[in-house]
């Protein structure tokens, strides 16, 4: 098998659409009235599920997580500490929820928490190298 992508599991597709395409700068060519979301990040596909779609098609409903969900995340790379920073200040003048402000953790990388308007975490770190040069090495 291999990893094809990732989705959530969204109630206000209309915000999400927004935070994830205006404030994060991903590429979302779907209305804001779609039902579902499908768009590739960085060769990875990235999905929104209207949670009301996915209940009918699996015939059964679900427990939603009010709130910030510490169940996962979705990590995000930049290629410096500074960058770190920067994007965390930039986040934070347009409103966005913080969660851990930017610092340098014991094992050399530098980085922040974020969460979107439905309380999924996102990370975003930086190992101070371009993000092909510390991937390809074991860790």
């Amino acid at each position: 098998m291999h990893l094809d992508g990732f989705g959530l599991f969204v109630e206000d597709m209309p915000k999400m659409i927004r935070f994830y395409r205006d404030i994060l700068g991903f590429e979302i060519k779907e209305a804001e009235t779609a039902g579902n979301v499908y768009l590739i990040k960085d060769d990875t596909l990235f999905m929104l599920y209207g949670r009301n779609n996915f209940e009918k098609m699996t015939n059964r409903k679900y427990e939603y997580i009010k709130g910030l969900n510490g169940h996962g995340e979705i990590a995000l790379y930049v290629d410096t500490f500074e960058e770190v920073d920067e994007k965390y200040k930039e986040l934070m003048s347009k409103g966005v929820t913080s969660v851990l402000e930017p610092s340098t953790e014991p094992w050399g990388q530098r980085t922040c928490y974020i969460a979107d308007p439905e309380g999924n975490l996102i990370e975003i770190g930086s190992w101070n190298k371009p993000f092909r040069s510390w991937s390809d090495k074991d860790m």
